[in-house]
C-alpha cells in the first residue's frame, strides 16, 4: 500500500510562490518593453547599415527567436519538446552556441536543468545537461528524507536530414532533424524498488518544423522511441510495460513580432511503472528575446501525476544566453 501523502505535501512552498510572481512581473515588464517597440512585425528585409550592426560572419546570422529556447533535456526547440531547427542562431558556415538554467515549480516537486548546446554550421547540434528533482515534502511521505533528490545527465545529437525552415519559405517541406537523447540517473537503487528496469536509457526523434514568416507562425511535430519514464527521472522501462514506445509531442508558437512570442506544447509519455500512471505534459508560454544573446520563457506547466501525487501544475520559468 503507498504511503498517504501529508496535508503539507499538498501545498506549494512559500518561496515557490514568490518565484512565480517574480517571474510572471519580471516577464510582463518584458513583453509590455516589447510590444511597445517597433516591431514591424515579420518584414524581412535588410536592416539600415547605421542602426543595426551586422551579424558576424561566423556567427549569428539567423532571425531572432527562431533559434528556439532549450528544452528541459538540453536540445534546442520549446521548453517541453524538441524542434527541429539547430541550436543557436549560427547558419550555414557558422557556429552557434547558447547554455541555459530552467526551473520548474509544480504542486508537491520541482526540477532544476541547466546545461549548454553548440551548433554547427546549421547541420549539427551537441548538447549537455543536468536535470535535478526535487522531491521536497513527498520525499518524507515515501521515507526518503524531505528534499531528497534524483539527478540525471542528458548527453544529446541532432542532426538536420533536409530542409530549412526560415530560407525555403515558398516550399511546404518542414525542415526535418533526427535526434537522440543519451540519459544516465543517478538512483538505480530506488529506481529498481520502484519498479524500473534500468537507471539509464536513449531515447531517439524525429523532428519536423515549419515556420510562416508572413503569418508570424511556427508548428512543430516531433516522433519519439523511447522507455523513459518521467523524462528519466524515474528510470527507463517497468514493471507494468517493458521495452520503448513511440510518443508524440507538439509545439505551437505564433510569433507577436520579432522579440516576443507565445504558444503552447503537449508531450504524451509511456505508462511502464505500475505505481503510478504517469500522464501526458503540457502547457502554455511567452518568450522574449531581446537580442540574439538573451532569451527569457515563462510558462504554465501541467506534469500529470508523478508518483502519489496527483495534479502537478505550476511555473516554468528558464534563462538562456548565447550567439
Amino acid at each position: 500500500m503507498s504511503p498517504p501523502v501529508c496535508p503539507a505535501a499538498r501545498l506549494p512552498h512559500p518561496a515557490h510562490r514568490r518565484l512565480a510572481w517574480a517571474c510572471a512581473f519580471a516577464l510582463s515588464l518584458c513583453a509590455a518593453q516589447a510590444m511597445a517597440q517597433d516591431a514591424s512585425d515579420f518584414d524581412v528585409a535588410e536592416p539600415e547599415a547605421d542602426t543595426v550592426a551586422p551579424p558576424d560572419a561566423r556567427t549569428g546570422g539567423k532571425l531572432l527567436l527562431t533559434a528556439g529556447v532549450s528544452q528541459v533535456e538540453g536540445s534546442g526547440g520549446g521548453g517541453l519538446t524538441p524542434w527541429a531547427l539547430i541550436g543557436g542562431y549560427g547558419e550555414a558556415g557558422q557556429f552557434g552556441a547558447s547554455a541555459y538554467i530552467t526551473r520548474i515549480d509544480v504542486s508537491d516537486y520541482s526540477l532544476h536543468s541547466y546545461g549548454a548546446l553548440l551548433g554547427v554550421y546549421d547541420r549539427i547540434e551537441l548538447s549537455v545537461s543536468r536535470q535535478v528533482f526535487d522531491t521536497e515534502n513527498v520525499g518524507a511521505a515515501l521515507g526518503l528524507g524531505e528534499g531528497f533528490e534524483i539527478r540525471q545527465d542528458t548527453l544529446g545529437v541532432k542532426v538536420k536530414l533536409f530542409g530549412d525552415a526560415e530560407l525555403e519559405q515558398d516550399s511546404w517541406v518542414p525542415q526535418v532533424a533526427l535526434g537522440v537523447q543519451r540519459k544516465r540517473n543517478d538512483r538505480g537503487a530506488l529506481l529498481g524498488a520502484i519498479g524500473a528496469r534500468d537507471d539509464r536509457g536513449t531515447d531517439v526523434y524525429l523532428s519536423a518544423t515549419k515556420l510562416y514568416l508572413a503569418q508570424g507562425l511556427l508548428v512543430n511535430g516531433t516522433l519519439r522511441y523511447t522507455e523513459a519514464n518521467q523524462f528519466g527521472i524515474l528510470g527507463f522501462g517497468g514493471d507494468r510495460r517493458e521495452g520503448r514506445s513511440l510518443q508524440y509531442e507538439g509545439s505551437v508558437a505564433w510569433l507577436l513580432n520579432r522579440r516576443l512570442a507565445v504558444g503552447a506544447e503537449y508531450r504524451t509519455k509511456p505508462n511502464n511503472l505500475a505505481i503510478a500512471d504517469e500522464d501526458d505534459a503540457w502547457d502554455v508560454f511567452v518568450a522574449w528575446t531581446p537580442n540574439r544573446h538573451l532569451a527569457l520563457t515563462l510558462a504554465y506547466v501541467d506534469l500529470g501525476n508523478i508518483v502519489i501525487a496527483d495534479d502537478q501544475r505550476g511555473v516554468y520559468a528558464s534563462v538562456q544566453v548565447g550567439f
